[in-house]
């Protein structure tokens, strides 16, 4: 059995609000307690409302229990696609949360829908969005939504590198690199530079005020289009 359907089954028993002790589940499921125990105590961490303890038993807290998730078939490929995306060029902090959501998804989705996930043959290969990349990511986004100033060495594509501080603004995914959108003070201007061409990078102590001309929605409005819409970086300059 996998262990999503081993999970999935796990909350369908405590759905029936009779107290379960870890040794009937373990019958019912043909595993060892140990596996329960561990079972549960992950489905707890997921946030799934299990009460009791080991030695006791466990139950299902009725009111915030919730229905079967029902999805149409195009919906759960779209919510895969998506989270196999994710995997694949996410930050580390999106991968663990993604893996988390899936997990949290299977485990209550009606027997019909999870035999569909395994047909969902859409992959997104993430060879080139390596571990420091996907922890970079993570960095600059907390100094976007934090507005911290960010200092590194930048190399552009002709092989010239300087010095940078600038003020970040959003991410954006072109299809095969991520790329910040910032105020550069270098330059007095918005510039857009590639993450993999950064090295040591430092998000400073300082927040900044966002000011007129100097904001997302001022780089948007230059860029000529909205955020959502891919097209090359080089229209709003690299570097």
């Amino acid at each position: 059995m996998r262990r999503a359907d081993r999970l999935f089954r796990i909350v369908r028993v405590l759905r029936g609000g009779r107290l379960q002790t870890a040794r009937m589940l373990a019958e019912k499921l043909e595993v060892s307690e140990r596996t329960i125990y561990r079972d549960v105590r992950d489905l707890q961490i997921s946030g799934m409302p299990i009460e009791g303890e080991a030695g006791v038993g466990y139950t299902l807290r009725r009111d915030m229990d919730l229905p079967p998730l029902m999805f149409t078939r195009d919906e759960l490929t779209a919510l895969v696609l998506g989270a196999r995306m994710v995997q694949a060029w996410g930050g580390a902090a999106s991968v663990a949360s993604v893996d988390q959501a899936l997990q949290r998804i299977e485990a209550v989705l009606p027997a019909d829908l999870r035999e569909r996930l395994d047909s969902i043959l859409m992959y997104a290969p993430g060879h080139r969005m390596v571990q420091p990349l996907k922890e970079r990511l993570d960095l600059l986004h907390d100094a976007c939504v934090g507005r911290r100033a960010v200092a590194f060495c930048y190399a552009k594509e002709d092989g010239q590198s300087s010095e940078r501080e600038v003020r970040p603004l959003a991410l954006y995914f072109w299809g095969g690199a991520w790329t910040l959108a910032a105020w550069c003070e270098l330059r007095n201007d918005f510039r857009v530079f590639r993450i993999d061409r950064m090295q040591e990078v430092d998000v400073l102590g300082r927040e900044f005020v966002q000011k007129k001309g100097q904001r997302l929605e001022d780089f948007v409005k230059q860029a000529g289009k909205p955020p959502y819409v891919s097209e090359s970086a080089a229209a709003v300059g690299i570097g």
